[in-house]
């Protein structure tokens, strides 16, 4: 048994679960596991993070993976499980641990990023590993949220 830190349901209903292990364990629409994503330190010297949420794109073929070590990796995991292949495309690193975000369906080129220092930033995918700070204050970010798709 292992504590379950964060899951979210992908577009084309994959299930993404984040565990204790900091492992994120993939599975189709029928609850059957298909695989497995291990994660990485940002630091190869510091092993000891916690996945904090992952986040599915809006195309269902990436994830992003918020870590309390001070970054979001965005791995390309394709769209069929098991996954073929999984590379890391983009790196957000950020100058205090992440706390929580949200990969709007409405929004797939920015992923949104709230730290614990109190800033909220969109990490531009387009453009590898530049994020551009959009909200700062004081206080620990506990939530980030997008406009509901009314589609």
């Amino acid at each position: 048994m292992q504590k379950v830190s964060s899951i979210d349901w992908s577009e084309d209903n994959k299930l993404a679960v984040s565990c204790a292990d900091r492992v994120i364990y993939l599975f189709d629409n029928n609850l059957e596991y298909k695989d497995r994503v291990p994660t990485k330190p940002s630091d190869k010297t510091y092993k000891s993070y916690i996945v904090r949420q992952v986040a599915f794109s809006p195309c269902s073929t990436k994830i992003a993976v918020a870590q309390s070590d001070n970054i979001v990796f965005v791995y390309k995991i394709g769209a069929e499980l098991p996954c073929s292949k999984k590379t890391i495309c983009n790196k957000f690193l950020q100058t205090s641990s992440v706390t929580c975000m949200n990969w709007p369906k409405n929004s797939p080129d920015k992923l949104f990023i709230g730290c614990a220092d109190g800033k909220v930033l969109a990490g531009l995918i387009k453009a590898g590993q530049k994020s551009e700070t959009l909200f700062n204050s004081n206080s620990y970010v506990v939530a980030v949220t997008g406009i509901p798709n009314t589609n």
